[in-house]
């Protein structure tokens, strides 16, 4: 087997790095927020399609990963040794990087509903603590998908859920989902369902009228800091 030398392989990432347009889409990239091809060609100047065959280049060079969701796909950097590197770039030029600034009215990014789960700030916040507390684990089988570990199971089971019978239900159990206006994961499926209405049962969060906005009560700042450690600054 033709393995390559280190530093042909060095050599083939900072040519993927060094194309000025691939270089805008990196680090436009490096705030952790996902993006669409088109929306990185207008950062990058080029076409979508021109757009395209330069992500495929980055794929190449495993410096971003794609996620597809519906008929979009979104692109997002590799990893953190990715970030890392490109953040000593950084210091080594003097550059500041672009700061990604959602368009979305303040109340629904705050958080609102997607589908039957929570979406927004919020719902990016309680992914992120249900990983870092690791109540959750990625299920290595299945892409992005999760399980449930036995801390996280005796954590969740206290807000009233169920596990036998979501673990029943004829849909994904646990996965992430690409929010919309904060391009970072929230948590999808019949846990995500189950975790909202929890929320919502007991009056953490109040749906407000003919609108997908839920309204974060005092109550629920207090529980979401105290049970999961999710510091609300709305």
């Amino acid at each position: 087997m033709n393995v390559a030398a280190p530093e042909t392989l060095v050599s083939e990432i900072s040519a993927a790095i060094a194309e000025p347009a691939r270089t805008c889409m990196l680090y436009c990239l490096l705030d952790g927020h996902s993006r669409t091809a088109t929306e990185l060609g207008v950062v990058a100047g080029v076409s979508p399609s021109t757009a395209s065959v330069h992500l495929a280049r980055l794929r190449a060079q495993q410096l971003v990963k794609v996620m597809t969701q519906g008929k979009y796909r979104y692109y997002s950097l590799a990893g953190t040794d990715v970030a890392s590197l490109l953040e000593a770039l950084a210091v080594m030029a003097g550059g500041a990087r672009h700061v990604f600034e959602p368009s979305t009215p303040v109340s629904l990014r705050a958080a609102r509903s997607c589908y039957d789960h929570l979406a927004g700030a919020l719902g990016v916040a309680l992914h992120q603590r249900l990983l870092e507390l690791h109540w959750l684990s990625p299920d290595t089988s299945t892409g992005n998908s999760y399980v449930v570990t036995s801390t996280g199971e005796q954590a969740l089971a206290a807000l009233g859920l169920d596990f036998v019978e979501l673990h029943a239900q004829r849909r994904r159990f646990a996965y992430a989902c690409l929010d919309w206006s904060e391009r970072q994961p929230h948590l999808a499926g019949a846990l995500g369902a189950a975790l909202l209405q929890a929320a919502l049962r007991r009056k953490w969060l109040v749906r407000e009228l003919d609108s997908r906005v839920l309204r974060l009560t005092p109550a629920g700042k207090r529980e979401f800091k105290v049970r999961f450690g999710v510091q609300v600054l709305f």
